[in-house]
This record gives structure tokens, C-alpha cells and sequence, in this order.
């Protein structure tokens, strides 16, 4: 199928650079960039979190179920 875009005279003139170093058609690039963009996406795994343990003691007067109070300790309001 032909058609006409607009690319920039940078990225044309990259493609027409590497066509001739692999010694293909600048068409076959443009094809093959296409399929790569249109192809199966990966798929992703879902965020892991891992925790690390460490060994300490929570400082006196610190209620870790208390999210606002620990905030205020950890920017030295209280």
C-alpha cells in the first residue's frame, strides 16, 4: 500500500542512514519499526513489594497505628 507522511528531517535522514549500513530498503525499516510498535505487548507482572527486616526497637511514644502521630515524628513535630 503507499501513502505519504511527514517525518522530520532528523529521523529520515537516521533511517536512510541505517537502511544503507544494513543494506535494505528504507521501506523494509519503516516496516519493520511499524511491526515492532504494533506488535504483542509485554506483558506486565504486577508490583511486588518486598520487605527488608531489620532489627530495632520503635522509639518510646511512637503508636505505628497511628499514621498522623508518626508523620509528626518523622518531621520533628513532636
Amino acid at each position: 500500500m503507499r501513502t505519504t507522511m511527514d517525518l522530520s528531517d532528523e529521523v529520515m535522514l537516521r533511517a536512510k542512514k541505517r537502511a544503507a549500513e544494513d543494506g535494505v530498503a528504507l521501506r523494509e525499516i519503516v516496516e519493520r519499526a511499524l511491526r515492532d510498535y504494533l506488535g504483542p505487548r509485554p506483558r506486565r507482572s504486577g508490583y511486588r513489594l518486598r520487605w527488608k527486616a531489620e532489627h530495632g526497637k520503635v522509639q518510646r511514644g511512637v503508636d505505628l497505628d497511628d499514621r498522623s502521630s508518626l508523620w509528626d515524628i518523622m518531621d520533628g513535630l513532636k
